[in-house]
């Protein structure tokens, strides 16, 4: 498992080129049903558009697709791709929506406005890094509770549930890079009294407090 860059949610971002309007959309993807479905509604909700050029780029079986929408062949979806994969994101769809402004831009022109276009988009949306990351359990009794939450940020864990009954609770989740630096000193500064035990291991992002998860 490695890690790999996406976005955390939409983001739209808007030109105008020699009267040609140029509208970038992009959002997350998991799945190719859900990519074709963020283009199927922006072609709903942009139906008058001359077109609605797009590309995107899956983990799940390396999927790469893109369209040029009526656009001379390889001026819009194939810039639209280079752009996803230059900037090194995948499970994101991108679709740029063209309203026409009566004057012809020639390939060249077009490559570059369709890039720009989804350039921009990328540009407005948040990236999220997404690790292989281990959900452990702890618990332990509340002599030991100060010294595991001073502990617990220099392995740059990320404290999910807490419970405070009769002994405390925790679900914390960490890159898996650092599990086993964790586990030693945690066994070192509890003398073994808390075990952390593996609830589940996944995809995550521990970038900040509101990081997303996948």
């Amino acid at each position: 498992m490695e890690e790999y860059t996406t976005i955390q949610g939409p983001a739209q971002a808007e030109f105008v080129e020699r009267r040609s309007r140029f509208i970038g959309h992009l959002q997350p993807a998991a799945t190719e049903e859900e990519a074709v479905a963020f283009i199927n509604r922006c072609k709903s909700d942009y139906w008058d558009a001359s077109h609605n050029v797009y590309a995107y780029l899956l983990r799940e079986g390396q999927t790469r697709r893109y369209s040029d929408d009526g656009e001379p062949q390889g001026t819009g979806g194939v810039p639209v791709l280079e752009v996803l994969q230059r900037e090194g994101l995948v499970d994101v769809v991108c679709v740029v929506t063209r309203y026409f402004g009566g004057i012809l831009l020639g390939a060249g022109g077009l490559v570059r406005a369709y890039s720009h276009g989804a350039k921009l988009a990328v540009d407005a949306s948040r990236r999220l890094v997404m690790s292989p990351c281990t959900e452990l359990a702890l618990e332990m009794g509340y002599d030991f509770y100060g010294k595991v939450s001073h502990l617990l940020p220099q392995f740059g864990a990320r404290t999910l549930d807490s419970d405070f009954g009769a002994q405390v609770a925790l679900r914390v989740l960490l890159k898996d890079g650092q599990v086993a630096g964790f586990e030693k000193a945690l066994a070192e500064l509890t003398a073994a009294r808390v075990v952390p035990r593996v609830l589940d291991r996944r995809y995550a992002s521990l970038e900040g407090a509101q990081a997303g998860e996948g």
